[in-house]
C-alpha cells in the first residue's frame, strides 16, 4: 500500500506543490552539505596559530574533495533519473536493479578514493604549493577525507535512492545528523577539548569523515525499512551492463558537470597564486560562502530531475512542461534570494574568519562581484536538471563546459596578467564568473526551446 502511495504522489500530486514538499527537504540537505565545507574552515581559521595557512591547506585541498562528490553525487543523479523513470513505467524488477547496480558502483568509486588518498594526496598538493607547512596541512586533511570517504560515497547513493521516490525527508534527516556530529566535533577535535590531543587540521577531517559516516548508515536504515517502492537484495547488486549503462548515460554528464568544477577550481588556484598567495585564500572562502546558495539551487535541481523523469517515463507531457515551469521559477527565486543576501552582508560573513586585512578586502570583493551572476547561474543550474531527466545529457554537458571551463580559465588568466602588473586591477579576475554564466545561460535557453515539448498531450 505504501508502495502505491509513493508512486500515487508522484504521478498526481500537482507539480506546483510536489515540486515543493520534494524540493525543501533537499535543498535543506544540501545547504547542510555546503554547511560540512565551510564549517571547517570556520574553526580552522580561529585556531591560536597557522590558522590562514590553514585555510590556504583548506583551498589547496576542496578540488579533491569536490571531486569524490562529483563522482559520486553524479553516479546518484543517474540513479535518481533512471530509478523515478523505471517506476513511472511500472518496472518494478528494473527499478530494483538501478538500486542494486548503484550500490555495487559505490564500492567501486570508494576503493578509487582509498588508493588515491594513500598515493596520490601528496603528489597533488605539492603541484599547488612550495609552503611546506601549507603542503603538510593539506596532505594530512585530504589522505584523511579520501581514506575514510565510505561516508560521503555512500551517503550520495543512499540519498538518491530516496528522492527517487519522493522520500526526501528521510534524506535529509541523516544529512541533518551527520552535519550536528560534524559540527560537534570539529572544535574538540581541532582544539583538543574535554583532554583530547588538539588535532588542527587533521581533527577537522575527522570531524568531517565520521560526520559523513553517521549520515550514510542513518540514510541506509531509512532506505531499508522506508523506500518499499523499491525492493533488495544481493542478487540486485549483481552487475548489470545494460543498467550502469543507463545510470552513467544520465549520470555521466553530472559527474563531468561537478567535476568541471574541481578542474575549475585547481586551474584558479594556479592562476591566482601567481597573483598572490592571498588570492587563492580569498577565493576559497568566498567559494565555499557562495555554496550556501549554490547547494540550495542544486538541492531543488535534485527535485526536478525525477519529478520530470517520473513525468516523461509516464508520457505526461503537461506535467513535464509543469516541471520545467516551475523548476526554473523556484530556482530563480532561490538565486535572486541569494544574490540580495550576499550583497548585503558581505563584510560580515568575509568578518567570520581570522584574514589579513588585505585577504578579507579580497573576499568582500569577490563577494560583491561573482555574486552578480546568480540570476543567469540559476537558469544553467535548472536547465542541466531538466536537460538530465529528459535524457539529454549532452545539453548538460555543454553548459558544464561553458560555465566552468572554457569561459573560465582563459577568460581568467588574461585578466590575472593584468592584475599580477598591477594588484588594484585584481577585482577583474572576479569579473570572469558573470561573464561566464551570462554567456552560458544564453546557450542552455536555445537548447530548453528544442528539448521540452510543446502543444498539448497526455
Amino acid at each position: 500500500m505504501e508502495k502505491d502511495k509513493t508512486l500515487t504522489r508522484m504521478a498526481e500530486t500537482p507539480v506546483s506543490r510536489l515540486m515543493l514538499t520534494m524540493g525543501i527537504p533537499m535543498i535543506v540537505s544540501m545547504v547542510l552539505q555546503a554547511f560540512y565545507n565551510i564549517v571547517d574552515s570556520a574553526f580552522v581559521s580561529n585556531m591560536s596559530t597557522g590558522g590562514e595557512e590553514a585555510l590556504n591547506a583548506l583551498t589547496l585541498a576542496f578540488p579533491i574533495q569536490m571531486l569524490m562528490v562529483a563522482v559520486s553525487i553524479g553516479t546518484g543523479v543517474g540513479t535518481n533519473a533512471l530509478l523515478a523513470k523505471s517506476l513511472g513505467q511500472g518496472d518494478k524488477n528494473r527499478a530494483a536493479k538501478v538500486a542494486g547496480n548503484a550500490e555495487f558502483l559505490g564500492a567501486v568509486i570508494f576503493a578509487a578514493c582509498l588508493i588515491f588518498g594513500i598515493v596520490g594526496a601528496r603528489p597533488y598538493i605539492v603541484s599547488q604549493t612550495s609552503n611546506p607547512v601549507i603542503t603538510e596541512m593539506a596532505v594530512s586533511y585530504l589522505r584523511i577525507c579520501c581514506v575514510l570517504s565510505p561516508g560521503i560515497v555512500f551517503f550520495s547513493v543512499f540519498e538518491k535512492l530516496l528522492q527517487a521516490t519522493g522520500l526526501s525527508l528521510y534524506s535529509t534527516i541523516a544529512q541533518i545528523s551527520g552535519a550536528l556530529i560534524n559540527i560537534a566535533l570539529d572544535p574538540i577535535l581541532i582544539y583538543g577539548l574535554f583532554g583530547l590531543p588538539e588535532l588542527g587540521v587533521r581533527g577537522a577531517a575527522y570531524a568531517t569523515v565520521l560526520g559523513q559516516i553517521a549520515s550514510f548508515l542513518i540514510a541506509l536504515f531509512f532506505h531499508l525499512k522506508k523506500n518499499t517502492a523499491v525492493e533488495n537484495g544481493l542478487r540486485f547488486m549483481k552487475p548489470d551492463r545494460l543498467v550502469i549503462r543507463g545510470i552513467y548515460s544520465i549520470g555521466l554528464p553530472a559527474i563531468i558537470a561537478q567535476a568541471l568544477m574541481s578542474v575549475m577550481t585547481y586551474g584558479l588556484n594556479l592562476i591566482l597564486v601567481r597573483v598572490d598567495e592571498s588570492m587563492v585564500t580569498a577565493y576559497g572562502l568566498y567559494y565555499k560562502i557562495q555554496q550556501f546558495i549554490l547547494f540550495a539551487a542544486f538541492g531543488l535541481r535534485d527535485a526536478i530531475t525525477p519529478i520530470v523523469s517520473f513525468s516523461y517515463g509516464m508520457g505526461s507531457k503537461e506535467r513535464v512542461r509543469q516541471g520545467v515551469k516551475y523548476g526554473i521559477l523556484y530556482t530563480l527565486i532561490i538565486m535572486s534570494a541569494g544574490l540580495i543576501g550576499l550583497e548585503i552582508f558581505a563584510s560580515p560573513l568575509a568578518g567570520v574568519f581570522g584574514l589579513s586585512g588585505n585577504t578579507q578586502s579580497l573576499c568582500i570583493s569577490a563577494i560583491r562581484i561573482i555574486s552578480l551572476c546568480f540570476v543567469c547561474a540559476g537558469i544553467n543550474i535548472a536547465a542541466q536538471g531538466i536537460f538530465q531527466a529528459l535524457d539529454r545529457g549532452g545539453y548538460s554537458l555543454v553548459i558544464s563546459v561553458l560555465r566552468q571551463l572554457l569561459l573560465v580559465l582563459p577568460v581568467a588568466w588574461g585578466f590575472s596578467l593584468l592584475a599580477r602588473r598591477d594588484m588594484s586591477l585584481s577585482w577583474l579576475v572576479w569579473l570572469t564568473f558573470p561573464i561566464a554564466e551570462i554567456l552560458s545561460a544564453a546557450a542552455a535557453l536555445v537548447f530548453l526551446r528544442r528539448t521540452v515539448p510543446s502543444g498539448k498531450g497526455a
